[in-house]
C-alpha cells in the first residue's frame, strides 16, 4: 500500500494491492472488504444509529468536514480489468467485490485498489484527527474480512473495536509532510526529502496495527528483552526510570502468565486508555485521588497494555468471542494485583481514614470491586449472558459489567479447578493461536483436557446464560467436634460453591461443594469454628451474599446488628444497614424544609427497601415529610421483567393555611423488549390514591377535602437522540367521577439539525357528579389532585409561582379565560427549532364544558429549550388573549420548567449507559 497524507484536507490518497489467498475449501465468487472509515459518512449508518441509541448527539450535529468516508474507489484485477463492487444496504462500511472468475481453494488473486480516505474528527470515537494536528488512525484502509464457516464475517463499525479482519501481512509506503512524525507498531524505516518523509512499514501475521501522526511525537520508547513499548500515557509526575520499572514488570508478568507477545513493538496510547478506562476511584481528579501517581500509572498501563496485547495477538472472532478477550484481561489484572498489591483497598488511601473505617466500601479489597460492578446490573435485572455478541450488549455491560464478570468467572474456575489448570490452559490456548485461527470451542477443549472435573456447567451456565447464582443454608446443627448442614440452591443453577469455617475471623477450613452434592446434607469437622460461610471470598459471582452465613454460637444465629451509615455505602451482608443523610425540600407553603432521610438503599438494588424522610417545615412550624416501602420482584426470563409493590405516603402543605396527606398503594409492572439494547420500554401502573386535605380559604370553592381515586396507567415509550415516541393512556375511577385520557408525543431530529416536537392529548369524562373544577381537565395548569407533580406553589393563580409550567393535560402555555373542561378536551402542542435551543411553539385545541358549546383555544410563542423536560422557558406571543407580547405585565405571562431533583437529573446523564 502507498498512502499519502494531506494534512490540510485530512485525507489519505491510497493505492493498494491485495494478494488474496483462498485458504478455505470453498470456491469464492466475491470478496468482502472492511471499509470502516465509511461508517462516518452519513447520519444513517449503523454507527450513527448506535450513537443515537446511546444519546450521543455530537455525531448527528457534526459538520460535513468532520465526517469520515471512503471515496472514488476503483478496483482492478491483475489484468487491469475493472471489477464491479457494491456496498450492502445494511452495511455501508463494507465493500463486496464481484470476481470476474471463480477463486478456487488454494488459489490466489491480486486486486489493485485506488481510493481516497477522509479522516473523521476524533471527537466521535477518539480515533481520527485532533484540532492540535495529531492524527490517530485505526481501521483506516480497506482490508479483507475474516472468512469463517463458509462465508465472510460482515460486521459493521459500531465503535466497539471488534473489526473482523483477515490475518494479513503488510508492506506500506507512507508519505507525510516533513514537519510531522509517524509512530506505528509495525517495523519501520525512514527516508527524508525536502518536503516529505517516507516511512516504510511492514508486519506479518496481523489483523490490524496502530498509526499515529503527530507534529512532534509524544511517545516514549521502553525496550526490554521481550518487546519495545511505545507509550504516551500521561503522568508527568513520574520520571522515565519509574515508568520503565513498571512497564518492565507488567510486560514480564503478561509473558509469564499468557505467553510471549508475537510482534517486536506494541503501542499503549492515551487514546486507547480513554476509550476503555479503568472505571473506579482512580478516575477522580489528582488533587482528591486516593491513589499514588505511581499506582495510577501502573493500573492504567496494565489495563491498556493487556487490552492491546490480547486484541493484537489473539485471532478470535472479536464480536462473538469477546468474553475471552475481556475475561483474560480482567483475570490477568486481578492476578497482577494479588501478586504486586495484595493489600490495596478499593478506596486506596481513603480506607486509612479512621472516620471511614465503619464503611464497607472502605474495607473491601481492590479486586472485590469487580463483583460489585457486575452485581449492579444483575440486581437491576439488566445483566446479559457473557457469550452474547458484543454488539448486543447495553453500554454498561459492554464496557464494565460483562467485562468484569468474564474475569471473575475465569478466576472462579481457576479457584475451583486448582493445580494451575486455568493458567496452563491459557498458555496452551495462546500458543495454539500463533498457528491458526482460534475460537471459544478451542478454549473449552483445552480447559477440559487439563482437568478431570466436569466443567460443562461453566460454559452452559456461566458463559451461555444469564442465570444467577444464589445459595443459602437451610439447617445447621453443630456439636463440639462437627458441623452438619444442608444447602439450598435457590435458583437451581448447577454451580459449585465453597463453604468456609471461621473462628474469630480466621479461616479454619474450606471445602468446595460440587454440583451433585448441593441441596444435600454435609458433615465436616468443626475445627473450633464459630461461624460457617458460603462463598466467603466471593469466588463465585453470587447474586445475594446476605443469606450465606450462620453463627454457630448465640441464641439468635442470624441476628444481624443494625449499623447506621452516613450518606451511602456498599451493601454489607453481615449488617442491617440504615443510611441517614440530611435532606432539604422547598415549596411556597412549607418554606425551606430540612429533614433527615433514613433508608436502606445501598448502591446495589434490594428486594425490599424503605425510605423515611421526616422533616420540619420552617414556614408552617410543624412536622412534615414522606415515607415509602417497596418490595421489588425481578423476573429473569420474561418480557415482564420487574414488578414493584409499594406503599408511600406524604404530608405537606398545599396552601398557606392547609395541609394534605396522601397515601398511595401501588403495583408497577415494567416490560422490556427481548433485545436489551432496544430503547422501547412499557409500564403498567395500578394504584389507589387516597387524599385527606384540610380546607383552605385560599383555594377553589367546593373542592372536596377527602377523596380516593383508582388510577390505571399504561405507558409505551421509545427514545433516542433522533427520535422520541411516547404513548400513554390513563383511566381514573372514583365515586364522584370517572375519566379517561390518552397522549401521544413525538420528537424528531432531522438531518438538517432541525427538531420538531408534537404532542396530541385527548381526555373525556365517563361520568362527572362534581360541582367544582377541581377534577376537571385543565388547559394550561392542572390542579394536580393526585399530587403527582412537583409544584413549588400548587395553589397559586397569580405571581411567579403560578408561572411554573407542567406539560400535562391541555399543555397550553398562555393562561386562558376558560381554564377548565368538565366534559372533554383535545389539544395539539407543537414546536420547531429555529436555531440551536430556540424554538417556535404553537398550541391548538378544543374544550367542552357542561351546557356550553365547545370552545376553540390557541396560543403561540418562543420556547427556549435549554434542556428538554428539565429546564425550559416559554414566552407567549399571540393567543386567544390577543398580542400578549404587547400587553401590560408581560413578565407575569412567561412560563418556566425547572427540575431540581438530583435523581431526575442523574437519569438525564446515565440513560446512555442503561
Amino acid at each position: 500500500m502507498t498512502a499519502e497524507l494531506n494534512t490540510e484536507n485530512k485525507t489519505l490518497n491510497i493505492q493498494q494491492q491485495i494478494t488474496f489467498f483462498n485458504q478455505s475449501n470453498d470456491t469464492l465468487t466475491s470478496i468482502v472488504l472492511n471499509d470502516w472509515s465509511n461508517a462516518f459518512s452519513t447520519k444513517n449508518t449503523p454507527l450513527a444509529k448506535r450513537f443515537s441509541d446511546e444519546f450521543y448527539r455530537d455525531f448527528h450535529l457534526a459538520k460535513e468536514e468532520e465526517r469520515g468516508s471512503t471515496k472514488s474507489v476503483i478496483i482492478l484485477d491483475a489484468n487491469k480489468l475493472v471489477l464491479s463492487w457494491e456496498r450492502p444496504d445494511r452495511n455501508p462500511d463494507l465493500i463486496e467485490i464481484k470476481l470476474g472468475q471463480h477463486l478456487l481453494p488454494n488459489q490466489k488473486i491480486v486486486l489493485q485498489l485506488i481510493y481516497l480516505t477522509k479522516i473523521p474528527s476524533d471527537k466521535f470515537t477518539k480515533y481520527g484527527y485532533k484540532n492540535n494536528g495529531i492524527i490517530h488512525l485505526k481501521n483506516w484502509f480497506l482490508t479483507p474480512a475474516r472468512y469463517e464457516n463458509h462465508d465472510f464475517i460482515r460486521y459493521s463499525n459500531t465503535n466497539l473495536d471488534d473489526i473482523a479482519n483477515a490475518n494479513s501481512s503488510f508492506d506500506i509506503d507512507l508519505k507525510i509532510p516533513k514537519n510531522f512524525e509517524a509512530i506505528s507498531d509495525l517495523k519501520s524505516s525512514i527516508s527524508i526529502n525536502e518536503t516529505f518523509i517516507n516511512y516504510k512499514l511492514s508486519g506479518n501475521n496481523r489483523t490490524n496495527f496502530n498509526l499515529i501522526i503527530e507534529p512532534k511525537s509524544h511517545f516514549e520508547s521502553y525496550k526490554n528483552s521481550a518487546v519495545e513499548v511505545l507509550t504516551d500515557l500521561r503522568n508527568n509526575k513520574l520520571d522515565n526510570i519509574q515508568k520503565a520499572i513498571i512497564i518492565d514488570r507488567i510486560v514480564n508478568f503478561a509473558n509469564d502468565l499468557i505467553g510471549k507477545y508475537p510482534h517486536e513493538k506494541i503501542i499503549v496510547s492515551q487514546t486507547d486508555y480513554e476509550r476503555n478506562p479503568f472505571y473506579g476511584l482512580n478516575q477522580l481528579p489528582s488533587f482528591i485521588s486516593p491513589f499514588s501517581d505511581e499506582f495510577l500509572f501502573e493500573i492504567k498501563f496494565l489495563k491498556t497494555y493487556l487490552n492491546e496485547y490480547l486484541k493484537t495477538s489473539l485471532q478470535l472472532d472479536p464480536r462473538k468471542d469477546n468474553w475471552i478477550y475481556d475475561g483474560l484481561q480482567v483475570y490477568a489484572m486481578m492476578k497482577y494485583m494479588d501478586e504486586n498489591h495484595p493489600n490495596t483497598k478499593m478506596m486506596g488511601s481513603v480506607s486509612n481514614i479512621r472516620l471511614l473505617k465503619s464503611y464497607n466500601i472502605a474495607n473491601i479489597g481492590f479486586n472485590n470491586q469487580y463483583s460489585y460492578f457486575y452485581m449492579l446490573m444483575a440486581r437491576k435485572n439488566l445483566d446479559q449472558a457473557l457469550g452474547d455478541p458484543k454488539n448486543t450488549l447495553i453500554k454498561f455491560n459492554e464496557q464494565i459489567a460483562s467485562k468484569y464478570r468474564s474475569g471473575l468467572s475465569i478466576r472462579f474456575l481457576d479457584d475451583y479447578l486448582q493445580n494451575d489448570a486455568v493458567p496452563t490452559s491459557i498458555k496452551q490456548f495462546y500458543n495454539q493461536n500463533q498457528i491458526k485461527q482460534v475460537s471459544r470451542a478451542d478454549f473449552e477443549t483445552i480447559l477440559k483436557s487439563n482437568t478431570d472435573k466436569d466443567i460443562n456447567w461453566f460454559f452452559n451456565t456461566i458463559i451461555n446464560s444469564r442465570a444467577i447464582i444464589d445459595y443459602k443454608f437451610s439447617s445447621v446443627k453443630k456439636t463440639k467436634d462437627s458441623i452438619t448442614f444442608s444447602v439450598i440452591n435457590k435458583t437451581e443453577t448447577p454451580i459449585p460453591i465453597p463453604v468456609y469455617g471461621t473462628k474469630k475471623g480466621t479461616i479454619v477450613f474450606k471445602q468446595w461443594l460440587d454440583i451433585e452434592e448441593c441441596d444435600s446434607t454435609f458433615t465436616f469437622p468443626r475445627n473450633g469454628a464459630d461461624k460457617i460461610i458460603l462463598n466467603l471470598k466471593n469466588e463465585v459471582p453470587e447474586y445475594n451474599l446476605r443469606n450465606n452465613w450462620k453463627k454457630l454460637d448465640g441464641f439468635f444465629p442470624n441476628n444481624r446488628p443494625v449499623k447506621f451509615v452516613f450518606l451511602k455505602d456498599l451493601e454489607d451482608p453481615y449488617y442491617n444497614q440504615v443510611l441517614y443523610v440530611p435532606s432539604i425540600y422547598y415549596n411556597l407553603y412549607d418554606g425551606i424544609t430540612p429533614g433527615i432521610r433514613l433508608h436502606n438503599k445501598t448502591i446495589l438494588d434490594k428486594p425490599f427497601t424503605f425510605d423515611i424522610n421526616p422533616s420540619y417545615s420552617t414556614k408552617s412550624n410543624n412536622l412534615s415529610g414522606s415515607a415509602s416501602f417497596v418490595v421489588n420482584q425481578n423476573y429473569r426470563n420474561s418480557t415482564l421483567y420487574n414488578v414493584k409493590y409499594s406503599v408511600s405516603g406524604s404530608y405537606f402543605h398545599y396552601a398557606q393555611d392547609a395541609s394534605y396527606f396522601r397515601l398511595n398503594p401501588t403495583v408497577q409492572l415494567r416490560i422490556r423488549e427481548p433485545n436489551f439494547r432496544d430503547n422501547r420500554k412499557q409500564l403498567i401502573l395500578l394504584r389507589q390514591v387516597i387524599v385527606n386535605r384540610e380546607e383552605s380559604a385560599f383555594t377553589m370553592n367546593n373542592a372536596p377535602s377527602n377523596y380516593s381515586i383508582f388510577d390505571a396507567r399504561y405507558v409505551n415509550t421509545k427514545t433516542e437522540v433522533t427520535n422520541h415516541f411516547n404513548f400513554s393512556s390513563d383511566i381514573q375511577i372514583s365515586g364522584e367521577f370517572g375519566k379517561v385520557n390518552g397522549e401521544i408525543e413525538y420528537r424528531k431530529l432531522f438531518e438538517n439539525n432541525r427538531q420538531i416536537n408534537l404532542r396530541f392529548y385527548v381526555g373525556s369524562f365517563l361520568y362527572n357528579k362534581t360541582e367544582s373544577d377541581f377534577f376537571s381537565f385543565a388547559s394550561d395548569r392542572p390542579t394536580d389532585y393526585l399530587f403527582d407533580y412537583n409544584y413549588f406553589g400548587r395553589s397559586e393563580s397569580t405571581g411567579f409561582y403560578s408561572q411554573q409550567f407542567i406539560m400535562a393535560e391541555g399543555g397550553f402555555k398562555s393562561k386562558m379565560d376558560t381554564p377548565y373542561a368538565n366534559r372533554w378536551i383535545t389539544s395539539l402542542n407543537a414546536s420547531v427549532s429555529v436555531w440551536n435551543w430556540i424554538e417556535i411553539y404553537g398550541d391548538v385545541g378544543f374544550i367542552k364544558n357542561k351546557s356550553q358549546n365547545a370552545k376553540f383555544l390557541y396560543d403561540s410563542g418562543i420556547r427556549l429549550n435549554l434542556v428538554t423536560d428539565y429546564f425550559e422557558l416559554y414566552f407567549p406571543v399571540y393567543s386567544n388573549n390577543g398580542w400578549e407580547i404587547a400587553q401590560n405585565n408581560y413578565n407575569e405571562k412567561v412560563r418556566f420548567i425547572v427540575t431540581f431533583s438530583p435523581k431526575t437529573l442523574i437519569n438525564l446523564f446515565n440513560r446512555k449507559w442503561f
